[in-house]
């Protein structure tokens, strides 16, 4: 058992027996007007008439004491009449006869926020993993969760982590990394099913973190950025074809008008030379049938021939 729920036992061992602060003051009140009585009527009643009148406002004070109870206003409290459920008390004010009655179990209400965790629990692919989660609950049913179950805390703790467990060992691991509002939900239904009888609903179930071996992680990493080259070099390839494509059709305007094609070279031989210091590489191929040779010696004379700037 984890120290968070043993700690969860120890305190439902230990309830608070909620005596009012109005209790203690009662009790008070009554003791001093024993007091108070017994000196007064010190010399004008017997003994025993004195040791009556303290006897009996020192018991009306621990009657009260004892009797009355106060619940917040998100508890219900179970009394049992000599060990049977008479009904539940509270919120606020309410009374108990004392020894007879006993304030046995103090309920709460409110949403209650319980995290739990699997450890190294093997997946369907045989993987192990840590997932923690958190759990929200309430308790609808007051009776049902103090009668029904010895302690509603734990059991609600345990149900969550064998439902946890058992689904985890269902799934793969990768439909555990990429379904968690599908786990969320399965595991909603599965805990709640196991703690209605026990007056308890469950509101939702969250996961947290799932944590995978750091081997497995890494070689994960690595078959992810893998995929991801290769979808970018499947992106380059269909790059490289469309613009192959893009040439196959440009070249259909050059086909029959050499006039055209000339002038195009002239233009790139240009745009190659205007920068300073460029060096433009032409295939001999190219040269012969161009005619690149003639043109590039005339943009050479050209430029020699710009005044230079001072």
């Amino acid at each position: 058992m984890n120290t968070r729920l043993l700690k969860s036992v120890i305190k439902s061992k230990k309830e608070d027996p909620h005596i009012p602060p109005i209790a203690g003051t009662l009790f008070g009140v009554f003791l001093v007007i024993a007091v108070i009585g017994a000196i007064i009527g010190d010399g004008k009643y017997s003994d025993a008439v004195l040791g009556t009148w303290v006897l009996g406002w020192t018991m009306i004070g621990s009657y009260l004491m004892f009797a009355l109870k106060v619940a917040a206003q998100w508890e219900k409290v179970i009394v049992l009449r000599l060990g049977k459920f008479t009904g539940l008390r509270g919120p606020g004010l309410f009374w108990i006869i004392p020894i007879v009655d006993s304030a046995t179990t103090w309920i709460d209400h409110r949403v209650m926020v319980t995290p739990f965790a699997a450890q190294k629990t093997l997946t369907k692919d045989t993987v192990p993993v840590d997932v923690d989660a958190v759990l929200f609950w309430v308790v609808w049913d007051a009776e049902k969760a103090a009668l029904e179950v010895e302690d509603y805390r734990a059991a609600v703790d345990w149900a969550a982590q064998t439902a946890l467990r058992d689904i985890i060992g269902k799934k793969m691991l990768a439909d555990i990394l990429i379904g968690r509002s599908s786990i969320d939900k399965e595991l909603q239904a599965v805990i709640d099913e196991r703690t209605t009888p026990w007056g308890v609903t469950v509101q939702s179930v969250e996961i947290r973190d799932i944590v995978i071996p750091q081997d497995l992680e890494n070689a994960m990493s690595r078959q992810a950025q893998a995929e991801r080259e290769r979808q970018s070099r499947v992106i380059l390839g269909e790059s490289e074809l469309q613009i192959a494509a893009s040439f196959a059709e440009a070249s259909k305007a050059y086909v029959n008008n050499p006039t055209a094609l000339h002038l195009r070279a002239m233009n790139m031989l240009f745009e190659g030379l205007k920068e300073k210091g460029a060096l433009v590489i032409v295939p001999s191929s190219a040269v012969d049938s161009m005619n690149l040779g003639g043109m590039s010696g005339m943009v050479s004379l050209a430029q020699n021939n710009l005044p230079k700037e001072k």
